[in-house]
């Protein structure tokens, strides 16, 4: 099983300027294709002035989830230039998109790739690249009388909360390394039910308790 990727550790900024023309990269660690439009939608807001807004994304460890846009440059001059340097990085999880105000002189398609491609380059090393454990995002809905048993098992079975919520429903998100997602989850559903996990296989539904997979980071 794969158990580990590499990605950026946080945003960064990369530029590059040829004959007038300057180009901004804007690089994000993404999870899923709600935070790539939400970048996006931050960068356009920022250089709202800007004629071109080309990106490319990869995510996901299958490497099937992917997407490029020239944003109105010529076909292939842009979005795939973004693209080829994720993949020669070897990233995923990643978006980047590049920012270009035009500068008064044609750089021609080859002018183009090289700039895109050399914008995304600074802003990768701008960044810092990281390997990171390939984990499981899951959602544990539960209700308010399981909470003391849900808190407690996550702390011991040290899981990293990435989002929790204690409304009109309460729920916690938690990362689970992919390669002991089996054995972890059983131990989990034993620990907040009270049940031997000898036995816990047995048990098909635990009473106010729904747990969700929601996506791979």
């Amino acid at each position: 099983m794969i158990d580990t990727y590499k990605t950026l550790e946080g945003a960064s900024i990369g530029e590059f300027k040829d004959r007038g023309s300057k180009f901004i990269a804007y690089a994000f660690p993404v999870y899923t294709t709600e935070e790539w439009q939400e970048n996006m939608d931050y960068v356009k807001k920022e250089h709202f002035k800007a004629r071109h807004h080309c990106f490319a994304y990869r995510i996901g460890l299958d490497k099937n989830n992917f997407r490029s846009s020239d944003d109105g440059e010529p076909s292939g001059t842009a979005g795939r230039p973004i693209l080829g340097q994720i993949d020669s990085h070897e990233l995923t999880n990643v978006f980047v998109v590049v920012v270009r105000y035009f500068g008064g002189t044609k750089l021609g398609t080859s002018g183009l790739i090289n700039a895109y491609k050399n914008a995304t380059i600074d802003a990768f090393a701008q960044g810092t690249i990281i390997e990171k454990t390939v984990e499981d995002i899951f959602k544990i809905t539960f209700d308010y009388a399981l909470m003391s048993n849900v808190m407690n098992a996550v702390k011991k079975l040290e899981f990293e909360v990435v989002q929790q919520e204690f409304a009109e429903i309460a729920f916690l998100k938690i990362a689970i390394r992919k390669s002991e997602i089996e054995d972890k989850m059983r131990r989990l559903r034993s620990l907040i039910s009270g049940i031997r996990i000898e036995e816990i296989d047995e048990v098909e539904k635990i009473p106010g308790l729904k747990i969700g997979f929601e996506y791979t980071r």
